[in-house]
């Protein structure tokens, strides 16, 4: 049901039925590492490229969630997914596999939380079984974007390191505590910023932007939340978020206030400033977040994935950076309101 000027409100509440984990070698060092359901022993997943290494990402979390839930891929009515590799190939490779009917999608790393509001509508529109998915690795995202690992370029304090994670949530009417009742889909808003080391600020506005919009289309607030975690702005967007929200008027308690690209690394130095990639949301929230919920640790949470809608190209030609963000409203059964 469309609901004030961007939102969306699932009044048949569709159910997170299960997810899928799995990273890479380095995020086994995570605090939350044992919320993840498969970590690979080798960042190149056996594979001969990093690229195909992220494919097995895709393809592990999408098996781990559908036999978590012990169901098979035939049930599964359609997947939505994407990456950040050229033309979402990363995706499409693995789907390849996985024989589904798929939607591919570009939102950067807020790529998460957008598959995720479009299965619960699919859901909602009454398909049986929906797959949400997608995944990121260090060493291919890295090449992309800024330099391939082996140059050994020096990365400025406000960088952040792409998290090798695949995270994928399997959404069904019915057969789960945790459901999701709401979503708000981002407006792409871009403050100049050019610097591809410093995606956190980038982000940053368009994940106020859209937490606002949340709160007036369904008049609530941060009260109404036990949590509210972004994708990964990392400490510079963090920062300059909650510095956003006072200017607006609207002051975020910091407490109340969390960031996947904080939580998955617990300030590594070798993260930077933080993590990054479409596969940081989707471990944090489709593992730990959704883990909190089932245990009772949480009952209401807004996570809002963030998104840099830069490419190789546009980076190159000095253009600035766009940034989307798009929030989803995850409960426990029972504390819905």
């Amino acid at each position: 049901m469309y609901t004030g000027k961007q939102s969306w409100a699932f009044p048949s509440y569709p159910n997170i039925l299960s997810s899928g984990v799995v990273t890479g070698p380095f995020e086994a060092r995570s605090p939350l590492k044992d919320t993840f359901d498969y970590i690979f022993d080798d960042r190149r997943m056996g594979e001969n490229t990093f690229e195909k290494a992220q494919v097995a990402l895709m393809e592990e979390a999408c098996q781990q969630a559908v036999q978590k839930a012990g169901k098979t891929m035939q049930d599964v009515a359609f997947i939505y997914g994407g990456d950040l590799i050229n033309q979402v190939t990363g995706t499409s490779f693995a789907i390849r596999t996985l024989n589904i009917p798929y939607y591919g999608l570009f939102g950067a790393c807020s790529t998460s939380m957008e598959a995720l509001s479009l299965a619960a509508q699919a859901v909602e529109l009454g398909a049986p079984l929906v797959l949400a998915g997608t995944a990121s690795h260090y060493a291919a995202i890295e090449k992309q974007f800024r330099y391939p690992i082996e140059y050994g370029a020096q990365r400025p304090p406000t960088a952040q390191r792409t998290v090798t994670a695949g995270g994928a949530a399997l959404v069904g009417p019915n057969g789960s505590n945790i459901v999701v009742t709401k979503s708000t889909i981002g407006k792409v808003v871009d403050h100049g910023l050019t610097d591809p080391y410093n995606m956190g600020a980038a982000m940053a506005p368009a994940a106020v932007d859209t937490i606002l919009a949340h709160f007036e289309d369904f008049q609530v607030d941060e009260n109404d939340y036990d949590l509210i975690i972004t994708g990964d702005l990392g400490n510079v967007g963090r920062s300059l978020a909650l510095e956003w929200f006072r200017q607006k008027e609207h002051p975020m308690p910091e407490a109340k206030f969390q960031d996947c690209g904080l939580l998955i690394y617990d300030n590594a130095p070798e993260a930077m400033a933080g993590a990054s990639g479409t596969g940081c949301s989707a471990a944090v929230i489709f593992g730990k977040i959704l883990d909190d919920i089932t245990n009772g640790r949480l009952k209401r949470v807004l996570a809002v994935a963030t998104g840099a809608l830069l490419s190789p190209v546009t980076s190159q030609q000095k253009e600035s950076i766009p940034g989307i963000a798009h929030a989803v409203t995850l409960e426990a059964k029972g504390g819905t309101a």
